[in-house]
């Protein structure tokens, strides 16, 4: 469990909120992600900047990556991914709940 913890805080903030996205929906596009993140942070989003993210979970094994048709790519959560985002909740909730009790 500890190996899986720390790799998540190797991504960046954005990458982890990439993969809480991506966690709640059923193969979604990049599109659809940039839409939901878009959002959620309140700023827009350039591909510059969202594809070589999603790039770098699908590197590291939290996401894997398909083909909708000749230029739309789906992305799918990897069990290794579901593990460490449980892994960093935990991890959090140690802290948020100290949080509580103050």
């Amino acid at each position: 469990m500890m190996f899986r913890m720390m790799t998540l805080f190797t991504l960046s903030g954005f990458q982890r909120d990439l993969l809480t996205v991506i966690a709640g929906h059923d193969q979604p596009s990049g599109q659809q992600i940039k839409t939901e993140l878009e959002d959620a942070r309140d700023e827009e989003i350039n591909h510059g900047r969202l594809y070589p993210n999603l790039d770098v979970l699908v590197d590291k094994g939290y996401v894997e990556k398909g083909q909708i048709d000749r230029r739309t790519n789906f992305y799918q959560i990897t069990d290794e991914g579901r593990a460490a985002l449980r892994d960093r909740r935990e991890w959090e909730a140690q802290y948020v709940q100290e949080l509580a009790r103050a």
